[in-house]
């Protein structure tokens, strides 16, 4: 124990070595200069940068969202002067436009002079959920102008009152208009997330699936297609639930699914599904009401039942800025919740009286995480 605590405080050591050897501006003209570690200073330098500059980067392609220049290339390079012409902007900040997104692999100059998608670009074509996150995130931009005004906990952000449920003891009184941006929001991405987790677990082993907080149905639809022999239900705020019933009868689901409108922080779930989803539920929640969620879905199944917990993951090797910084301020905004790590929901699973918890791996897991969990008291977890 004495030579395992002693290296641990070895490389304590060297760690506050280095960072005093980094934060030394000596060091640093030297390390820039010198031909073996000039490539690493520079990497990191220009690393550096693009956190300072990183708003700016953002708006150059919020800019191309609004003015639909992916889809406009998508049918091939055209010419500054055309661009302009039909953007209604003066030439020279055109230009500017295209140079932007072009340094920001968004768009490419080919050597005639126009321009074409790059490869980032390529892939928003035809994208509607990362458009429709791109021009959502004008709110999120607006809470963040004051970070340290944010963390002292500055009231009434323009995120918490977009999530109308966020905070509001009476969620299910809230009226169609106050759910209409978030539900079609939530819409737009939901195919993308969709496919992801009905790609990484067989959801046709299963006899009826209930969505909680399934939004418009968009997740179930998905999933009867997948499982056509899978009974439907859902159960979100009234209106939701409202909108998911005219999207399933739009469907042509007649007779396979069942719809409820509630607030499942204060009422029971229905009964009668083997298996329960929470697609991006527990993250928009501090840890009483996760556990009083997950509590809710333990009851509604019987033993032996599955729970599906899909959303993003703190810790995701690769990702780790999307779990601590990213949704760790964008929850911050919204009022509530936090991403959290697979231990931590696992000690939620547990909690809740669920066992048997196992990872099941996703194509795209800065996208989606998956845990599977069976309703019973034991407290075994298998990563896979």
């Amino acid at each position: 124990m004495a030579a395992i605590l002693g290296e641990a405080a070895r490389r304590i050591d060297l760690r506050a070595q280095r960072d005093r050897l980094i934060a030394s501006p000596r060091f640093r003209r030297w390390a820039a200069a010198f031909p073996f570690t000039r490539p690493i200073a520079r990497r990191r330098t220009r690393a550096l940068f693009d956190l300072c500059a990183g708003f700016v980067y953002s708006q150059v392609l919020l800019a191309c969202v609004q003015l639909r220049v992916f889809d406009i290339l998508a049918d091939g390079p055209q010419t500054v002067d055309a661009l302009a012409a039909r953007f209604g902007i003066p030439l020279d900040r055109t230009q500017r436009l295209l140079l932007a997104a072009a340094s920001l692999k968004l768009l490419a100059r080919r050597r005639d002079g126009r321009f074409g998608l790059g490869p980032l670009g390529a892939a928003m074509v035809g994208n509607a959920a990362v458009s429709a996150m791109v021009l959502h995130h004008r709110e999120l931009y607006a809470d963040l102008s004051d970070p340290v005004g944010l963390l002292q906990g500055r009231d009434a952000t323009g995120l918490s009152r977009y999530w109308a449920y966020s905070g509001n003891p009476d969620a299910a009184g809230l009226g169609r208009g106050e759910v209409a941006d978030y539900t079609a929001l939530m819409a737009a991405s939901q195919p993308l997330v969709a496919d992801e987790v009905l790609a990484a677990y067989r959801i046709d082993r299963h006899r009826c699936l209930l969505d909680v907080g399934g939004g418009d149905g968009s997740f179930l639809q998905a999933a009867a297609v997948r499982a056509p022999g899978l009974q439907l239900m859902l159960f979100d705020l009234p209106p939701v639930a409202e909108q998911a019933r005219a999207r399933l009868t739009a469907a042509g689901l007649t007779g396979r699914f069942q719809v409820a409108g509630g607030d499942f922080l204060a009422e029971s779930l229905p009964g009668g599904a083997d298996i329960v989803s929470l697609v991006r539920v527990i993250h928009d929640h501090d840890n009483p009401a996760a556990l009083a969620i997950l509590r809710a879905a333990r009851r509604a199944l019987p033993p032996g039942g599955t729970l599906l917990l899909a959303e993003p993951m703190a810790g995701t090797p690769g990702a780790e800025p999307i779990g601590d910084a990213y949704f760790g301020f964008y929850l911050l905004a919204m009022g509530r919740g936090r991403a959290r790590t697979q231990a931590e929901l696992v000690a939620l699973l547990h909690a809740a009286r669920f066992s048997s918890v196992r990872r099941v791996p996703t194509h795209t897991p800065l996208l989606v995480s998956v845990l599977v969990a069976e309703a019973s008291g034991g407290t075994s977890v298998n990563d896979s």
